[in-house]
Parts: C-alpha cells; structure tokens; sequence
C-alpha cells in the first residue's frame, strides 16, 4: 500500500506558497502536501515554477521574496531563521542538484565533500566521517568506492558523479529528499541506474522524495503522485496513473501529447550517391603508457573501430549510444574536424583537414549542437551570428542581399521580425532554449548545406519545445531534400527522425539497420538493453 493510500499526517505541508522577484510573481499561491516515504513528481516546463518551489522551502532562492507556510514536521520552514535552516538544511532535507560537474567543489575530493557534510551534522571523528562516506559511495554503486573517495569531481564519469551528489545527500539519512531534475544531463541506461538506485534507498531509509522534472517517462516508473506546474500555477494533482490516463487540464494534455512524432521523407531512388559515406572508418587518441615504456611511446586508444556507414540524399542516419561509444568523435570525423583512417567520403570527397582546401566541402557539411546558448557567441548580434558563414563561403555577396538572405532564413525556421522587432540586432540571451536552437538552425541552413550533422539537437530542451524542433527539422528535409546525421542517446527522438540506425558500443558498430528493424526487433543485447531502458 503506498503512502496515499492511507490518512497520515503529512511530511511537508505546502499552503498558499508564494515567490516573487520584485514585481514580478514566479510562483503564486501553490499548495502541496508529502506524506512520509512518499514520492511526488513536480512537472513542467522551464519557466513553470517547479525548480523555484522546491528550492525556496529551504529559502535556497537569491533576493526572492517567499511567502505562505511550508510545515515540515510541524514545523514552518520558511519562519525559521538562517541559523535554524542550516540545522535542517543536508540533515532532515537533503538536495540533489541537476548537473552534478557544477555542485560539487571541483578543489576537493568527493570523499572530502560527503564527510564534510556527516562532520557538520553528525558527532563522528574525521575518520568516522571518512569510513562512511566510502560506505554511501559502495552502497550508491560506485565500484572501488575507497579509490573514488578520493578521486576529484572531474575524474569520474557523469553516472559516477551523480552516484557521489545521492551518496552526499543521504549522509545523514534525511526524512525528505529534494531531487532536481537527477537524471537529465545521463544517457539512458544510465537513467534507469540511477532511477531504480534512488527506489531502492528511497524504500531502504524511509525517505519522502519530491522529484522536479520534465521527464514523463521517468514520472510513470518512479512516483507514487504528480503535481503539474503551468506559469507559477499547480494546474493539476493526483496519483500518477489515474493522471496519466484521464488528464483533466488541458496543459497537463499537452505535456502528455509531446512525444515526437514519427514524419520522415520518403526514400529516394536507390540510384543515388550518398551524401556521406564510411568504409572502416577509425579514429584513434595517444594516450600515456604506464611504467618505463611511457619514457619512450605512447599508446593509443581506438575511440572507432572500423565504422561503416551512409547517409543517402534527404535521409537521416541516426547513430545512438551511451557516453563513450564513440558517437561524437565519429560526428567529429564526419565535420573534418578529427583525423580518421579509412575510407570517409563527403559528397564524392575526402577530407583532407587543410583549411582551404576543405572550404567547399564545409559549405556542404554544416552542424547544430546541443546546447545553443553554449554554441553561440553572446558578443554578436542575430545578424552577425547567422552572416558568418556568407561571409565565408559567398564573399563576393552584397550588404543588402546577404541581409535579406539572413531574413528568409530566420523566417524559414520561424523567427520574424513581426515576431521580434528588430530581430537583427537581438542578441542570444534575448531568445528563449528553443528560439536559440532555431537560431542555431538559421546559422547553419543559411549556406544552403547538403547535410546536417545534428549533435544532440534536442535533449537540453523541454518535450513540447522537443516535439517542435523536431518537426522544424522534418518539415526542413521535406523542403530542401537534406541529410541529417543525428547523434543521440534518446531513442523516442531516432525513432521520430531516423530512417536508417547505428548502435555504437565501445566505439564499435554492434548493429545497424533501418530503424524500425533495430528497434523493434534488435537483436543484440546492447540495443534490446538500450530500447527496454527508453521505451520500456
């Protein structure tokens, strides 16, 4: 029987919470309960409030002005003073931070972190602290938990790290755990681990948990109920089955409407050369020998091994795979930007990675990354990010004819000046995730390229602005007869795009197809693990 099944007093007791930054209201008027060993999913888009509500219980939230009462125990959260907080802050409340590279001290080792946190809480010794802190890493699954205690941030893996943020946040076995989005920046598999390792200490010590995210997947195989957040506003709640098949809000049936759909170009003819084309395609790094041989060589590590593969004209080949497989440095390779051995041919070329000589061949190869405001200057304006490559690969243009050539394209993938006035001179930070992924997109199309490499394209966004640049990218294959290679680890997005699919592991092609055959009928345990981990 789970915790709503019966009448408790609640854990946390949320009435008529309120946040606002000067004038502006973020959060108004949410009232939400947990009961004890609950666990309650908090869902909606960026913007909605969600992060903002979770992180101003424990007043985590810089010049916000909070109001309402938030009883924890009993007790009102939000009347405590800053002293009083700390006590409960990592003891009775515990947070998991979404990117775990930038929550943890990266001067510090991750045993230093965990142990810090059990000596400020706990009477123990140094050493106290130290021995457990190794015991919640064994226990969170991290293999050699003595070596990884001290090991910095950045040595270990994304799943790694975020095995140490839970291992920190369960040290002093906390009765409510407040986790933010723990699973959005990992591949797949990794999501599952780190989903069920959560269920299993979650049942283990009793926790309640309050999950922020946008992840509906991850909603139905772990909440027992889901609030729903639209604009600051809890629109809807209840338990998450009864939720997920009678949703009562029309947002909450927008968010359920979002996965993408499937409306690919029809092959062409058979005829046809391929865009790009790999034969034993291979991609190596030096890397330091141990012992006396690193005096004199250095090894190498095969990050591709022999990869074979095509993107035939106006098709998407979709390449998937966790972290490390090989999927970006083969992206690499294909962009001219990483030496390969083998047979690489880019519209009947090879590159040959001099700059002029390999000029023509960028026009026709163009990328989108994941994550825009990353990938975008904040220094230049929309016009001066979207000309660049006019600039380049069509000097002899004129001012005004590169200008209104910026324009078509930006209205191409849905960004007017009616809709911005004096979009030229915006800047990136001006535009919302989605809108800079459609800037992303301008930059790209605008020297009218042959093939896209699409890294990621979608999977910093939120599943209703996913579902629309997804089908910004299919409307835009249609139109211009584009190839897409898209490198991903989200099988719904392969699914939607792809036509054909490879299944990278260890930096080897374990299984390749057209898509519908690899994912439904996969036939090595990789895939069929990758697939049950995504759609199962």
């Amino acid at each position: 029987m789970s915790p709503q099944d019966v009448d408790v007093t609640p854990l946390l007791d949320v009435r008529d919470l309120r946040v606002a930054f000067g004038d502006k209201d973020v959060v108004r008027g949410v009232s939400l309960h947990i009961a004890p060993g609950e666990k309650l999913a908090l869902v909606g888009e960026s913007g909605s409030g969600k992060s903002i509500t979770a992180m101003s219980l424990l007043r985590l939230v810089s010049h916000a002005r909070v109001s309402g009462q938030a009883l924890f125990n009993g007790q009102d959260l939000l009347q405590l003073s800053e002293r009083e907080l700390r006590g409960v802050r990592g003891r009775d409340v515990a947070v998991i931070f979404q990117e775990p590279m930038t929550a943890l001290n990266p001067l510090f080792t991750v045993g230093d972190q965990i142990a810090e946190v059990i000596e400020l809480h706990q009477a123990t010794t140094r050493a106290q602290a130290w021995q457990r802190a190794i015991e919640l890493l064994e226990q969170t699954g991290i293999p050699e938990p003595a070596r990884r205690a001290s090991s910095f941030p950045h040595q270990l893996s994304g799943g790694q790290r975020q095995r140490a943020m839970i291992a920190m946040a369960l040290a002093c076995q906390p009765k409510l755990l407040l986790a933010d989005e723990p699973t959005t920046a990992l591949d797949v598999t990794l999501r599952g681990q780190i989903l069920e390792l959560l269920g299993d200490l979650q049942k283990r010590h009793g926790m309640a948990v309050l999950m922020i995210t946008h992840d509906l997947h991850l909603v139905k195989r772990f909440a027992d109920r889901v609030a729903v957040m639209e604009q600051g506003v809890l629109v809807e709640t209840g338990r998450v089955a009864e939720v997920f098949a009678h949703p009562q809000h029309a947002y909450t049936r927008k968010l359920l409407d979002s996965r993408p759909t499937r409306d690919p170009l029809p092959p062409p003819p058979s005829a046809v050369e391929p865009v790009m084309q790999g034969r034993g395609v291979g991609v190596s790094y030096p890397v330091p020998l141990s012992g006396v041989k690193g005096w004199f060589r250095s090894g190498r590590f095969q990050a591709v091994k022999s990869a074979d593969f095509a993107v035939p004209v106006g098709r998407t080949l979709g390449v998937i795979g966790e972290s490390g497989s090989g999927k970006s440095t083969l992206a690499l390779a294909a962009l001219g930007l990483q030496a390969s051995v083998g047979d690489l041919q880019v519209v009947g070329q090879r590159w040959s990675l001099h700059a002029g000589r390999d000029r023509p061949l960028r026009q026709a190869v163009q990328v989108v990354f994941q994550d825009p405001f990353s990938s975008l200057s904040p220094r230049m304006t929309v016009q001066e990010l979207v000309e660049e490559g006019l600039l380049i690969h069509q000097p002899s243009l004129g001012a005004e004819p590169r200008r209104q050539q910026v324009l078509q394209t930006l209205a191409e993938v849905g960004l007017t000046e009616a809709q911005f006035p004096g979009l030229l001179m915006r800047y990136p930070h001006e535009f919302s995730g989605g809108q800079r992924q459609r800037l992303a997109l301008a930059r790209a199309l605008v020297v009218e390229p042959r093939l896209l490499v699409l890294d990621e394209p979608t999977s910093a966004l939120d599943v209703t602005i996913q579902k629309q640049i997804l089908g910004l990218l299919q409307r835009l294959q249609r139109e211009r007869g584009l190839s897409y290679l898209l490198i991903t680890h989200d099988v719904e997005v392969v699914a939607a795009m792809a036509h054909d699919l490879i299944v990278m592991r260890g930096g080897e092609v374990v299984e390749s197809g057209p898509v519908e055959q690899v994912l439904q009928r996969p036939s090595h345990a990789y895939t069929q693990r990758l697939v049950s981990a995504s759609l199962g």
